[in-house]
């Protein structure tokens, strides 16, 4: 018999917002059917012995408590005692979390892991957007400056974003070609995403959520007075949508797309109708704030697909 165990591979509780945080949201969702949470930090994964080892702790979440959590039980884990684990570490992907899923993927077909590792390591969240450049704002992928130069010229407005970086952090909007500012940023990312700047983001993105390749709900983001970010992080609002059309003919392309290569949960985002190309698959957020102005739960869609 599967252990009644769900391992999750994350940040430090504490370094946790319960207000806005999906994997509190899954964890205390699947607390109802009295499965147990243990977790882990990426930095305690090991392989022992043959064995993949995690040294965490069993946790229980109470979003009626002031602290929304309480450590049970610190211990040794052999992960494939668990029935799930759920990759939620935030980015840089970098050569730790490729790491995690390299030993993952060792015991991927004795444990349901979500996101499986392997498409977590073949997916870049910028990159896996090439196919979809029709549905994009003009959109470059590239470390040439002469080439970023050309592009500054016909697009004018442009926005610059690290491949590898998350929740807004080092996104820049610049209106003129800033050689040593560029010289710069390519020097500390290498490969960066240019692309132009679409003006309506001052009314919000929108955030699609996709679960086993279905659309299964979406907000919109208000970026903050003056403001271009559109991330819960950097102070913007969140608010009910419905969406076009257009919408949910890109967001079924790319969620059938996602379900074939094994993507069980991603949130993808628009901007004026157009994909902003980060396919958001490491740890998707979005499901607590989407409860929280809707009262739709997409934790009980996210476990019910999983025939928790």
């Amino acid at each position: 018999m599967i252990n009644k165990i769900v391992a999750i591979q994350g940040n430090h509780p504490s370094r946790l917002n319960p207000e806005t945080d999906t994997s509190i949201f899954l964890a205390n969702e699947i607390q109802k059917k009295r499965y147990k949470i243990f977790y882990y930090d990426p930095k305690d994964l090991s392989i022992i012995d043959s064995k993949v080892i995690a040294k965490g702790f069993f946790i229980k979440f109470n979003y009626n408590n002031k602290k929304f959590y309480k450590i049970l039980k610190k211990q040794r884990l052999n992960l494939i005692k668990c029935k799930y684990i759920l990759i939620r570490q935030d980015p840089p992907f970098n050569l730790e979390y490729i790491s995690t899923t390299f030993i993952l993927e060792t015991i991927k077909n004795k444990v349901k892991i979500i996101n499986d590792p392997t498409s977590i390591r073949n997916i870049s969240e910028k990159l896996y957007s090439v196919k979809y450049l029709d549905f994009m704002p003009k959109t470059i992928f590239t470390q040439n400056i002469q080439e970023i130069k050309k592009f500054f010229k016909k697009n004018k407005y442009v926005i610059l974003k690290p491949i590898h970086s998350f929740s807004g952090n080092d996104i820049h909007l610049l209106n003129k070609f800033k050689l040593n500012f560029i010289k710069k940023f390519i020097k500390k990312h290498d490969y960066i995403m240019c692309q132009k700047y679409l003006p309506n983001i001052s009314k919000g993105d929108k955030r699609v959520f996709l679960i086993n390749g279905k659309i299964c709900g979406a907000i919109s983001r208000v970026p903050k007075k003056g403001s271009y970010l559109s991330n819960m992080s950097k102070g913007a609002s969140a608010k009910n949508i419905n969406l076009t059309k257009t919408e949910k003919k890109i967001s079924k392309i790319i969620g059938n797309d996602l379900k074939k290569d094994r993507i069980y949960f991603a949130g993808i985002d628009f901007i004026d109708q157009k994909l902003n190309g980060d396919i958001n698959i490491t740890s998707p957020t979005g499901l607590k704030t989407l409860f929280d102005i809707s009262k739709i739960n997409l934790a009980e869609t996210f476990w019910k697909d999983l025939k928790a």
